[in-house]
């Protein structure tokens, strides 16, 4: 996370924006917790004005510490307002017998991806049954979009326009950590994944790790995430390929309908007007 200038007062936005970085980084600590130290230097913040914030997310109930550790952690009120987001943003609740399907039917390792901005993360990986796996994604990796068979498969169903702002507020992530891609490559991997119907990665992360995916989107056309399935590459060939391709379609179609019965069409039109 980029530091947070603390030589000055902050406004009443800089000082909401501080506020939610820090929550942030309390919840990549998942149930470790996170010390003020580790607050400190992730945020660039002092630490009167660290600790002056989180007693702030504490009154919320946002936050909590721990008596005896005195390390943070997410409080019961991230807790509900995550609960609320579900219907919108549950989507590991919703594709997680779809993820042990896949891997199963395929003996290959499946997963679950959802936007968050600009990159894709990992939701959940799920190992099917053959001896040889891959370990190019793991749970709560993230991606520039692109970078990878689900992530690119969202960033292929994006309209071109937003495809290109992307493509610029990545690139310097994509020369600094992904030196096998730049947005010319990206450009034409949406072509060619538009064109067949399913994004193909084939092996540019980790060499001979392969990966399909395709798109989930929500009812409103937006785009909610992807699911793909990696293995090596003698197990991605053609057509094999286009075969998981379709397991993957059929299992997606059925999340999209049941995040449909979640938002129903009528509450979208209602919440236009």
């Amino acid at each position: 996370m980029k530091s947070l200038d603390d030589a000055t007062p902050a406004s009443g936005s800089q000082a909401v924006d501080r506020a939610l970085a820090l929550l942030q980084i309390t919840g990549h600590g998942g149930g470790r917790g996170v010390a003020l130290s580790e607050l400190i230097a992730t945020s660039g913040l002092g630490k009167p004005t660290v600790r002056r914030l989180m007693l702030a997310l504490i009154a919320r109930g946002l936050v909590e510490q721990d008596g005896a550790t005195r390390l943070y952690h997410l409080g019961e009120e991230s807790y509900v307002l995550g609960t609320l987001a579900t219907p919108r943003h549950g989507l590991l609740e919703i594709a997680a017998d779809a993820v042990v399907r896949l891997a199963k039917a395929s003996g290959d390792t499946a997963f679950v991806n959802m936007r968050r901005g600009s990159s894709a993360v990992c939701l959940h990986r799920e190992e099917g049954a053959f001896p040889i796996r891959t370990h190019a994604l793991e749970t709560g990796a993230q991606h520039p979009l692109g970078i990878g068979a689900g992530s690119l498969a969202i960033l292929s169903v994006l309209p071109d326009a937003e495809v290109e702002v992307l493509l610029v507020d990545n690139a310097g992530r994509l020369a600094a950590d992904y030196p096998n891609y730049d947005a010319d490559l990206l450009r034409r991997d949406v072509a060619t994944t538009r064109a067949r119907g399913f994004a193909l990665n084939p092996g540019r992360i980790v060499a001979g790790s392969w990966g399909v995916g395709v798109a989930l989107r929500r009812p409103d056309g937006s785009v909610a995430g992807a699911m793909s399935i990696a293995a090596i590459e003698s197990r991605l060939q053609p057509p094999r390929d286009a075969e998981l391709a379709a397991l993957l379609t059929s299992e997606a179609r059925d999340i999209e309908l049941r995040l449909a019965r979640r938002m129903p069409q009528t509450a979208l039109q209602e919440d236009s007007r």
